[in-house]
């Protein structure tokens, strides 16, 4: 189960990703109080959150070009210090009292950028760091890696706002930014294919498109994935809270949540052992559970009924998780990897603000409940459409030819051999 952990390039993109995530969970807390202190609206709080998260999806697609063009490396190490550069600045303007909105959103949408430049990398970099048949459990440990930072973080991250102000939350976040990149230094893998640097953006991007559709279960998967990621961000993340504050209170939803994530976490150490022929079938299917909390807060919203279907919702969604990141790993030639991985990313968030901004004047046409069962009903169907296709149902756990092409090679930039890489044959992670 901890294998992968012998390979050293491995460990770097472990731990880096989980300084990544602890830094990604105090961030959102830090932020928000910082720009509630400032002009104490919410309206400018969903300004600068909305111009991340746009440019996050509008820049994604270039992410996977670039990550393809030069080493995954250069691309994880220049992201993250660009990332503590913005996120050091907007740390000054708040401890020193000149933030402004203009500026926030500015910086925010400058971090959302440089953010969608690094997902595609670090998605794709997993393979190259282990052998083929190590890809699922490394996606597995990573998954738990990035779990247990996202706990400490939030927990961090109250602290920090509650002990010494948002401004010092910002500034932690910036520097787990920079020791993010120091770790990435470690990622020494083999780089994708230079042949793609002397091809136009347009033409990496139409090649990604092509991969990207010439599999059947990759698209009708990132499809299903567009409506349920919609319904969810509505239906949890908008009417969650709104019916928590009428029935269980804020510190009971506060508790579901972190059920949730302790499930994500018992998820993660089931998926290191599990071996099924048909891994993204088993991945899918846990997506029904994807409905509890939905069916929880519109027929019971009480903290057993919801701490409990979040405890369930977080199992599930690592069992899809790994099964998916591993599935991609092993079917998609290595030097294309993080092109498909931009457009899995960019079907997959591009619904959430449609979502989120629709699912409150319909709850208040047709009332909560029946919105909150509808959004539930559209992720079952959802689900029922991804195993409705054939390539879902019967993709196998690993490709041979994989295996077969599997080579191994020491370090590309002149240091020691870091163990075997993967040949020429990561959510986002989904949220």
């Amino acid at each position: 189960m901890v294998a992968p952990l012998r390979y050293a390039a491995f460990r770097y993109l472990a731990a880096g990703r989980l300084v990544n995530m602890l830094g990604n969970a105090v961030a959102p807390i830090a932020l928000a109080f910082a720009v509630l202190d400032l002009t104490g609206s919410v309206r400018d709080l969903g300004l600068v959150v909305g111009a991340r998260s746009l440019m996050n999806v509008l820049f994604v697609i270039f992410g996977g070009v670039l990550a393809d063009r030069i080493p995954r490396r250069v691309v994880l190490v220049g992201s993250n210090v660009l990332g503590a550069l913005t996120q050091a600045a907007v740390a000054a303007l708040v401890l020193t009292g000149a933030a402004t909105i203009p500026l926030l959103l500015v910086l925010a949408a400058a971090n959302g950028v440089v953010s969608a430049l690094a997902q595609p990398a670090s998605a794709a970099a997993t393979p190259q760091t282990v052998p083929p048949e190590l890809i699922q459990p490394a996606n597995a440990i990573i998954r738990l890696g990035m779990n247990a930072g996202m706990i400490g973080g939030a927990a961090l991250g109250g602290l920090l706002v509650a002990a010494v102000g948002p401004g010092w939350g910002l500034a932690v976040d910036a520097l787990t930014f920079a020791m993010a990149a120091v770790a990435f230094t470690g990622v020494r893998v083999a780089a994708p294919r230079a042949k793609s640097t002397r091809t136009s953006i347009v033409a990496d991007l139409r090649e990604g498109w092509t991969e990207f559709t010439a599999r059947t279960w990759v698209w009708v998967v990132v499809l299903g994935f567009m409506v349920l990621n919609a319904a969810l961000a509505g239906g949890v993340n908008v009417l969650g809270p709104a019916i928590a504050d009428e029935t269980i209170g804020r510190s009971a939803w506060g508790v579901v949540l972190a059920a949730e994530t302790a499930g994500m976490v018992i998820g993660g150490l089931i998926a290191l052992r599990i071996r099924v022929r048909r891994l993204l079938l088993l991945g899918v299917a846990c997506m029904f559970a994807e409905s509890f909390l939905l069916l929880g807060l519109a027929l019971a919203p009480t903290i057993v009924v919801l701490a409990t279907a979040g405890v369930a919702v977080g199992i599930a969604v690592e069992q899809f998780a790994v099964a998916w990141e591993t599935s991609i790993a092993q079917h998609i030639p290595a030097d294309r990897l993080a092109r498909v991985y931009s457009y899995d990313m960019l079907g997959s968030f591009v619904a959430i603000p449609l979502g989120q901004v629709a699912v409150g004047p319909v709850a208040a046409a047709i009332g909560t409940r029946d919105t909150l069962l509808i959004l539930a009903a559209l992720v079952v169907f959802s689900v029922l459409g991804m195993l409705a296709s054939r390539d879902v149902r019967r993709l196998p756990a690993m490709a041979p030819a994989r295996a077969a092409d599997a080579v191994l090679v020491g370090s590309t930039d002149g240091g020691p051999g870091d163990g075997p890489v993967t040949g020429p044959a990561e959510p986002a992670v989904r949220a």
